[in-house]
């Protein structure tokens, strides 16, 4: 007799939620388990070039299609409208009818029933609050709104202002990456406090030398109160000429998971055990910005690619050993680096702590700018290969008992 497949949802196809797709469905077997990827855009969407993209560059399509053809994992084309993990459904819409979209035959609203739910929705634009930004500024934490400053920025003539706001990663990389593509504008870079103030001596040196040599003004000290069509107004009263305001001070997670009866932050992020389970429901499982779990020193991990991917790993491989019956396997996650792209021909790696603070140590100029060129690619390269990561240290199993009502067979690789 058959037995029914049992149903994993993955909600959000960035780096996290394709990444657990592609990673479960080459640890279970096809006929056992039936996957579905939920996403609004058919292509992957590279969100740390997103810089790039709307600095004018155009970056490699990468389709889903081709991504996870042969793999099982079943695309559906829709937006995630609310979560019911109570009765564990997902309510869709989109565009287009019928299966592979977000409406039935019938043009409504269709709902997607799951016995495993990985959450991967991630996080967008924050505009904080402030005055006048959600009306002015722009964003590039999403392909759409990278794609409308990339026009905004070919239609503006030589000597007008730009004005970037926020001096994390994305405001250092959105700020180096539009200075040297575009010479001919007035770039700033607005700081809560000191340029690069995360940074190593040797990191922040760097960093103002390169900023310096695109012709960067830094306004350090420069909490942004208000944003207006032609200027940004600082907090000690500076009025900044801004013709274009680009706003990256943070990101707010997706507001589906505040919403349900989830155990959430009050950032609204799922808090996940070392195995990126829910704490309050076994059958959800959160990766990437979603998710609040803890890393080293008892550290909150940073919203980052870097958290993220190991994150998918480990949820991934404990989604497949639970249904197999198996040990599941925990392995710490840590971090190495911060690559920082400032331009095409510049670069910033600081080196840092297990749980993520700056050491002495750091590689710049044209080494560390290939270097993140190569972690830009080998991230992309890993959503098409996700089996490359975390060790599972399981041993292979053809057929084992699993969870009452499963009956999961896994393929595990020791």
């Amino acid at each position: 007799m058959q037995h029914a497949q049992h149903r994993i949802v993955v909600l959000g196809a960035g780096y996290t939620g394709a990444v657990a797709a592609g990673r479960i469905a080459k640890r279970l077997r096809r006929e056992d388990v039936a996957i579905t990827l939920v996403n609004p855009e058919p292509d992957f969407v590279e969100r740390v070039r997103l810089h790039q993209l709307a600095a004018g560059q155009d970056l490699k399509p990468r389709p889903f299609a081709e991504m996870f053809a042969g793999t099982g994992v079943e695309l559906r084309l829709a937006e995630v409208t609310a979560v019911d993990v109570e009765r564990k459904t997902v309510s869709l819409t989109g565009t287009g009818t019928g299966a592979g979209t977000g409406v039935d035959a019938a043009g409504q609203p269709a709902e997607l029933a799951y016995d495993t739910l990985v959450y991967a929705l991630g996080s967008g634009w924050n505009d904080g609050g402030v005055p006048g930004t959600a009306v002015h500024a722009h964003e590039v934490s999403s392909r759409p709104g990278a794609l409308r400053l990339r026009d905004r920025l070919a239609a503006l003539g030589a000597g007008r202002s730009v004005v970037v706001v926020g001096g994390g990663l994305t405001g250092v990389e959105a700020a180096t990456e539009i200075a040297e593509a575009r010479p001919d504008l007035d770039v700033s870079l607005a700081a809560h406090g000191v340029l690069g103030d995360w940074l190593s001596e040797k990191g922040r040196a760097h960093l103002r030398k390169v900023a310096d040599g695109l012709g960067i003004t830094v306004h350090e000290h420069a909490a942004v109160t208000e944003v207006t069509a032609e200027t940004v107004t600082t907090a000690d009263g500076r009025a900044v000429p801004a013709d274009v305001t680009v706003w990256t001070t943070g990101f707010a997670v997706h507001p589906i998971a505040g919403a349900t009866t989830l155990e959430v932050t009050e950032r609204g992020q799922i808090v996940v055990d070392r195995t990126m389970r829910s704490v309050s429901h076994p059958d959800v499982y959160a990766v990437g910005d979603a998710a609040m779990a803890i890393g080293p020193n008892d550290k909150p991990l940073r919203m980052s690619c870097a958290s993220g991917v190991p994150m998918a790993w480990q949820a991934a491989d404990a989604i497949a050993a639970r249904l197999a019956g198996t040990k599941v396997p925990e392995v710490s996650i840590r971090y190495f680096q911060q690559c920082i792209s400032l331009g095409r021909k510049e670069g910033l790696v600081q080196f840092v702590t297990a749980d993520d603070q700056a050491v002495d140590r750091a590689l710049t100029g044209r080494t560390a700018a290939f270097y993140k060129e190569v972690i830009c690619k080998g991230a992309a390269w890993g959503v098409a290969n996700p089996t490359v990561g975390l060790p599972t240290r399981r041993r292979r199993v053809t057929r084992q008992t699993a969870p009452a009502g499963t009956g999961v067979r896994a393929e595990a690789t020791a």
